[in-house]
């Protein structure tokens, strides 16, 4: 019995092409690692200049590193809006006893319970829906704050070896 293939078109986009590779790749090997070896390999019997693959390569770590750092961007704001979650929770308990305690209702501590959870979901919506250029100002100025923690990092600890000496 002979196996029928479905029609194919005779050409091809370059994303279709890299899609299709990208699955028969995820097929035909059962490992998910490869060498670089195979990769050179790969990138050969697809005529792909070793200058070519090099850049690409390089590309691949320079991305692969923006998207770490961003991941860990997000972490950040997230852990940070968590704890003023955390605060407003405890604060609001807080107050809202103390007014039914004193008034016997909700009399003041409602309008700082209100107003401190409209500035809450106000930065909740900042952290978890930005627009992409209020995202990408903020973190620019991450990049730059953490770039310089690591700098005055590396400057203490050559200075505190230098003095150690």
């Amino acid at each position: 019995m002979t196996k029928s293939y479905p029609p194919t078109a005779n050409t091809y986009r370059q994303e279709d092409i890299q899609q299709i590779l990208q699955i028969a790749i995820a097929r035909q090997v059962n490992d998910d690692e490869f060498t670089r070896e195979q990769l050179a390999e790969i990138a050969a019997e697809l005529e792909i200049t070793p200058e070519t693959l090099l850049a690409a390569e390089q590309d691949w770590m320079t991305r692969k590193g923006e998207l770490a750092q961003r991941q860990q961007f997000n972490l950040c704001r997230q852990r940070q809006f968590q704890r003023k979650l955390s605060k407003y929770a405890i604060v609001n308990t807080f107050l809202v006893l103390i007014n039914i305690v004193s008034a016997g209702a909700l009399t003041w501590s409602l309008y700082v319970l209100l107003f401190w959870g409209l500035g809450l979901a106000m930065n909740a919506w900042k952290v978890y829906r930005p627009s992409e250029e209020e995202y990408e100002q903020a973190f620019q100025i991450w990049m730059r704050k953490h770039q310089l923690k690591q700098t005055v990092s590396v400057v203490w600890d050559r200075l505190n070896r230098a003095w150690q000496s």
